[in-house]
């Protein structure tokens, strides 16, 4: 990527008041079941709400076999009743999928249900193929082009009902669920510079855009009722072990599953596989390198300088971490020892 057309944020304490996240696509691994995925998917937002992140987000896909969060506001529900602090939300809502007073009804409920903990992050692709797309929408003519008229729609169906209101959620009206913008390229930066939402980037497979992306949401923020400042999330693929070398090895899991979707031959989370980089031709090796040109892969040091390496670059206010690993625990002890590389750099600052 091209740092140069952002500032560089260097300081002693980079990390010091970068909030930090986790993203779980709640993968169905090679010989499991979705249900030990999902009974994965809460034993790690509980792990992870004891580390102190400060959000867990699923993603709504739909069709493929290797990821279990397509009822992503199910999910939401699960996880939130299964915990106690940690924000729980969607990374999020495919809008051109649903009917804005259904995302209202659905969100408005979980926000009722678990008062202060709920995000409501929405996107304007469909998350699935063409013919599954068809299937959900059945004879909705829905496009990303009304993404815009959709979320001002969802907005005003979460605020306080007003006299004369004929359209009402409910649950949802009065419940103001925060809404953050997700996006990949420019236009959604755009939209929630306009509207002064919080904006997140899906930088852990789409970085090309990263940097513009910032940039266009900073220069042309105006601050709202909801917002007073710019806050941009980006995604952060992060794989980390003890070592260089074992973290190296338990990406492979990520690399297999980023080949097989540029292939499109998506599967189940698979094993690690010793030396599957090398293995592969150059130009699949490329192709993975620029999927996951955000990717920080190492042992702790390596994880602490690559993380502030991204902070440096974008200044941005919160980090959402991916971390793909095949084994359950051992993907936990990445998410801690990501979280110890932001948490030891506060407190030597």
């Amino acid at each position: 990527m091209d740092t140069s057309t952002l500032p560089t944020f260097a300081s002693p304490d980079v990390l010091k008041d970068v909030r930090f996240s986790l993203l779980d696509l709640v993968a169905v691994r090679e010989g499991g079941t979705v249900a030990q995925a999902l009974a994965i998917a809460l034993d790690t937002a509980r792990h992870v709400e004891s580390l102190g992140y400060t959000r867990y987000w699923m993603a709504e896909h739909h069709n493929m076999e290797g990821i279990a969060s397509s009822s992503t506001a199910v999910m939401v529900g699960h996880v939130a009743g299964g915990t106690s602090t940690i924000r729980v939300g969607s990374g999020g809502i495919m809008l051109p999928n649903h009917a804005p007073l259904q995302v209202a009804e659905a969100f408005g409920t979980l926000a009722e249900l678990y008062p202060g903990r709920i995000d409501l992050g929405l996107g304007r692709a469909p998350g699935t193929d063409p013919h599954t797309m068809r299937a959900l929408r059945r004879d909705r003519t829905e496009s990303v082009d009304d993404f815009p008229a959709d979320v001002a729609e969802l907005q005003h169906l979460l605020a306080p009902a007003r006299p004369g209101q004929r359209l009402i959620a409910t649950p949802g009206a009065g419940t103001e669920v925060p809404i953050w913008l997700l996006g990949s390229s420019l236009f959604s930066a755009q939209l929630a510079a306009e509207k002064g939402l919080p904006y997140a980037f899906a930088s852990h497979f789409a970085p090309r855009y990263l940097l513009q992306a910032i940039e266009m949401y900073r220069a042309r923020f105006k601050p709202s009722a909801t917002l007073a400042k710019p806050y941009v999330a980006i995604g952060v693929p992060v794989i980390a072990a003890p070592t260089d070398e074992e973290a190296e090895l338990l990406a492979s899991s990520t690399y297999k599953r980023v080949l097989g979707i540029l292939t499109g031959q998506r599967g189940k989370l698979g094993a690690p596989v010793p030396g599957f980089l090398q293995d592969l031709s150059p130009q699949e090796r490329a192709g993975i390198a620029d999927f996951l040109a955000l990717a920080v892969v190492g042992g702790p040091e390596t994880v602490r300088a690559g993380l502030s390496s991204i902070v440096e670059q974008t200044g941005v206010d919160e980090l959402v971490f991916v971390s793909d690993v095949f084994d359950p625990e051992l993907r936990k002890r990445s998410l801690t020892i990501a979280a110890q590389a932001i948490q030891t750099e506060a407190v030597a600052a």
